[in-house]
């Protein structure tokens, strides 16, 4: 698979957009300011403490206090508070690793009363951003994500991804790693460490101890509420997390940011440094590479996918909604039931799609249409898992009911991404809204594809807007002709000067007007 990056630098904020076979799947908005990003460490003090729910409040610096739960403390907890004292407190010796007496792990059942009083301070690491009315979601089992491992101090397990299945690679990764960990540290091993050499991982493990240790060095004398130190900006954290040799170009407008991104991928993978390039033309990048149009034409609350089929989404402050419709989709040839097969596996690769870019999170119920056969089912669940297996964030997905709905958990750790699409008409000025005017001529061509091939209409006139009229007939190889080459039928465009801009009707070789 190709995957390109693309990076539109601002100077609020930076897009991001993933690109895999030329299709948008995921886009990522980093704002310059933006504080409470997941992965950060603050040292934070306990505001209250709420047995009820056993969890405590904890403030932050941001104005709703963060929520933590007895089980996101951590079994180390003990151990952290201890190390946070100490490092506090500015005594170097007592806070070297290798000397470290830990204490005893907490128990799963216990109550959160037992560890932390109101007034404390406590090292916290941002688990979930502020979304809605809600605060941070924080937890103080601190973790260290690198390249090839995740770094967790205090902890002395090693875990293996489940996605590293060879029994020989898992014991040779464990064994390599107990043999360069150093005391009171754990390690988790990712999916990308397998068959990677020692020096790579030590590499890795070295510049997660430094990370941890320069956290040490910033508590001293710290006065919470305070950010310790920054998880990596999320350009830095995709490259980390993504790259792989299928991903062949970075694309950057900022020179800053394109010297940045070199100088990390030198130090993750070098045998790819080239794959980083400098953006210099005129247009805009997004616009250059054909992101823009992608975006207008996926975000919003209906999605036509190319075949006609389209969904609705609806969002509401408890879960997502997605319906499944067919459109113009009906092959005469089969029956109702492979009719309906076929949608939904196109819709179900468009969803999972949809889940990506949009970064939906919760609970998410798709209405897909009604299939009676057992065998039917069981291949939509497993194309829809198959889709959605490329997807980072977890999720659970549960079989079809007999209803045809299918409930789908997505874990949500930041805003939903929301992109407004609708523009404001250039005919009553704003009073009402317009589908994106970038994506008007596809529009035409789909309901056009729909009237020649599936309807066997055998010429068509498209009455429009004369300025529409002059786009779609300027020059020799106009938008109308390619239409007329593309379907081997006679495609007409008439200028109706009483039209408002983006008005269009069609109308049949008797000039009756056709109805969509």
């Amino acid at each position: 698979m190709n995957r390109e990056l693309i990076i539109d630098s601002r100077a609020s904020e930076v897009d991001i957009v993933l690109l895999e076979d030329k299709q948008l799947v995921e886009l990522h908005k980093e704002r310059t300011n933006n504080n409470y990003a997941v992965g950060d460490v603050y040292l934070g003090r306990v505001k209250k403490i709420m047995p009820g729910l056993n969890a405590a409040f904890v403030d932050v610096g941001y104005e709703k206090d963060a929520f933590l739960h007895y089980l996101d403390l951590g079994p180390q907890i003990r151990s952290l508070n201890k190390y946070t004292k100490l490092a506090l407190n500015g005594k170097p010796a007592q806070v070297n690793m290798d000397n470290f007496r830990a204490e005893p792990d907490i128990e799963k059942t216990g109550k959160i009363t037992q560890v932390l009083a109101t007034g404390a301070q406590i090292l916290v690491q941002i688990a979930k951003e502020p979304i809605s009315t809600k605060g941070p979601r924080i937890s103080s089992e601190i973790s260290f994500a690198g390249r090839y491992l995740v770094l967790v101090p205090f902890s002395s397990r090693i875990s293996i991804s489940q996605k590293i299945r060879s029994s020989e690679e898992r014991n040779r990764l464990k064994r390599l790693i107990q043999s360069i960990k150093p005391n009171n540290y754990g390690v988790i091993i990712r999916t990308v460490a397998e068959n990677k050499k020692v020096a790579e991982l030590d590499a890795d493990l070295r510049s997660l101890v430094e990370k941890w240790e320069k956290t040490t060095q910033k508590l001293q004398n710290a006065k919470p509420p305070v950010k310790i130190i920054s998880e990596l900006d999320r350009t830095s954290a995709i490259l980390r997390d993504l790259l792989n040799e299928s991903f062949n170009s970075v694309h950057i407008n900022d020179g800053t940011l394109f010297e940045e991104t070199r100088n990390f991928i030198q130090t993750i993978a070098p045998q790819k440094i080239d794959i980083v390039k400098l953006y210099k033309g005129k247009a805009p990048i997004f616009e250059h590479f054909g992101v823009d149009k992608q975006i207008k034409g996926l975000f919003g609350k209906t999605v036509t996918i190319r075949s006609g089929v389209y969904l609705i989404i609806e969002h509401t402050e408890a879960m997502h909604v997605i319906d499944v419709n067919s459109g113009h989709r009906v092959n005469k040839e089969n029956s109702q039931e492979e009719n309906a097969l076929e949608v939904n596996l196109e819709a179900a690769a468009e969803i999972a799609r949809q889940l990506r870019l949009r970064d939906m999170g919760g609970i998410i119920v798709v209405d897909f249409i009604d299939m009676h056969d057992a065998k039917h089912r069981r291949e939509l669940y497993q194309k829809l898992k198959d889709e959605m297996a490329r997807d980072h964030a977890k999720h659970t997905i549960l079989p079809p009911s007999k209803f045809g709905l299918v409930q789908i958990t997505r874990q949500r750790v930041r805003p939903e991404m929301n992109v407004q699409v609708l523009e404001s008409c250039p005919v009553c000025e704003g009073t009402g809204k317009i589908k994106p005017s970038i994506i008007f001529t596809d529009e035409i061509e789909n309901n056009l594809k729909y009237l020649l091939q599936d309807q066997n209409e055998k010429a068509i006139t498209i009455a429009v807007h004369p300025f529409i009229h002059a786009y779609l007939t300027r020059g020799v190889f106009s938008i109308r002709r390619k239409w007329a080459w593309k379907y081997k039928k006679t495609v007409r465009v008439k200028a109706m000067a009483n039209y408002h801009m983006l008005e269009y009707k069609f109308f049949s070789l008797n000039n009756d007007e056709i109805k969509i």
